[in-house]
């Protein structure tokens, strides 16, 4: 082992190692340095562990290749053809090319909080308020940094060490283990569950109200469905016992929409201007789903109730840059222009004719060759929106010749490792490509992709 310990270079040698050498004409030399102390350190516990020491070439070589690593983007633009349109795990929702631009646009100076005529403080509310107002028909209206964020905020604001009514089957989870009970218990509010997982009534409402009553909660449930026997209480019940007993009925939509979901051939996705006419104190959603704006919690509702949370503590905490409050601005800027439909990718993918789908797909599986064939199929929305919502695809299915078992895996590793990353999704031994969630002008760089596969095909084979 001591003979091990001695075979270790020193660090000044391995700087003149080829790739370490070549990478100190780009990088500072502590940098270096203080990369090849930590692989050493490294090492040493290794040979301590019965380890052999490589020799110097190979560790200047696996040094430099994790230097290399934190030089690369760790966010990579990806083409999504797995057939889910809002996909949490590859960012939800691409953007308008007129939000990117408003959003490249807001990286300098900017009158964030600064008001132009009066040359005084100002709020960066404003930015977005009018317009939210506008398009949803409500009084006042703010933008935090997600929905979880608004519910929090909502909550904190007007229920704190007060009871909040919430159906028990609508005590959800949401994406990443966060749940609507674990939400309310951080604003400070006691959850108070009424009904059960499938039937709640208008009297279970009522005969939970108590002087200690701030709130009732109604929360969509945007991730999942309950079919069969089951009862649920509507809003506008909410909030006529709510006023009843002056208790503020609040909204949570999840999804954000604006559109009316049945003119694709959807379910009825619940609205914010229905809620707001309906009379919800506040109704909360996220601006990066059904929305299709950057990644934002939406608070729209009475003014009296708005003002409260603007004062809060905690709205600092959540609150929004420039950034997003410019991106969202522009998002919203195509609904009030009529245009979402054609401009918004999550209402341009939704809203895409079936022919125009299946020219593409053929165009797919022409540079594809023989390893593509053409299927019906279906495109989930997704993202907490619309749950079992589908809308009719041509699924584009990759195989190989003798379709070995594996072949589908190696065949989706394979297009994930190009430079420009394609993502499918594998079902029964076989590769599917969505082009519903593909936009049309990124149509060039796939069929770039899948023509080299035909040429490579034994490299990726399983």
């Amino acid at each position: 082992m001591a003979s091990e310990f001695r075979k270790l270079p020193g660090v000044d040698s391995l700087l003149t190692e080829a790739p370490l050498k070549c990478l100190g004409e780009e990088m500072p030399r502590e940098v270096l340095v203080a990369a090849v102390r930590r692989y050493l350190e490294g090492l040493r516990q290794a040979i301590a562990g019965g380890k052999t020491c490589p020799p110097a070439p190979r560790i200047a070589a696996v040094v430099a290749a994790e230097v290399t690593a934190l030089l690369r983007p760790g966010l990579r633009p990806v083409i999504n053809a797995s057939g889910v349109i809002i996909h949490t795990n590859l960012g939800r929702v691409t953007l308008s090319d007129e939000t990117v631009a408003a959003m490249h646009q807001a990286r300098g100076y900017s009158n964030l909080e600064f008001d132009l005529e009066s040359g005084r403080r100002g709020s960066r509310h404003t930015h977005v308020e009018k317009l939210l107002c506008w398009l949803t028909g409500a009084e006042a209206a703010m933008v935090v940094n997600n929905n979880a964020g608004a519910v929090l905020l909502s909550l904190a604001a007007i229920a704190r060490r007060k009871e909040v009514i919430v159906s028990r089957g609508q005590a959800v989870q949401i994406g990443g283990g966060f749940r609507i009970p674990d939400v309310m218990r951080q604003s400070g509010a006691k959850l108070v569950e009424v009904g059960t997982t499938n039937c709640t009534y208008l009297a279970d409402y009522a005969a939970a109200i108590t002087p200690r009553t701030a709130a009732i909660l109604r929360v969509h449930s945007s991730n999942f469905r309950v079919t069969g026997f089951t009862r649920e209480t509507s809003l506008t019940e909410m909030i006529e016992l709510g006023r009843a007993h002056e208790v503020p009925v609040i909204d949570d939509l999840g999804s954000g929409c604006l559109l009316d979901t049945t003119r694709f051939g959807l379910d009825a996705e619940p609205r914010f201007q229905d809620s707001v006419a309906a009379g919800a104190a506040m109704v909360c959603a996220s601006g990066d789903k059904l929305l299709g704006g950057p990644q934002a919690g939406l608070i729209v509702g009475q003014k009296n109730y708005v003002d409260k949370l603007r004062k809060h503590p905690l709205a600092r905490a959540v609150r929004v840059d420039k950034i997003t409050l410019a991106g969202l601005a522009m998002t919203l800027t195509h609904y009030l222009r009529g245009e979402a439909e054609v401009k918004i990718p999550v209402w341009r993918m939704i809203a895409a004719p079936l022919d125009e789908i299946e020219r593409r797909a053929g165009r797919w599986a022409e540079a594809l060759g023989w390893m593509a064939s053409i299927i019906p199929g279906e495109t989930m929305v997704g993202g907490g929106s619309l749950p079992g919502g589908t809308l009719p695809t041509r699924l584009v299915v990759v195989r190989g010749e003798d379709q070995k078992p594996g072949l589908a895996l190696a065949l989706s590793r394979w297009l994930r490792r190009r430079e420009v990353p394609v993502v499918g999704r594998i079902n029964e031994e076989v590769l599917l490509l969505d082009p519903r969630t593909v936009l049309p002008e990124d149509d060039d760089v796939i069929i770039g992709v899948l023509g080299t596969a035909t040429q490579t095909y034994p490299d990726f084979r399983a």
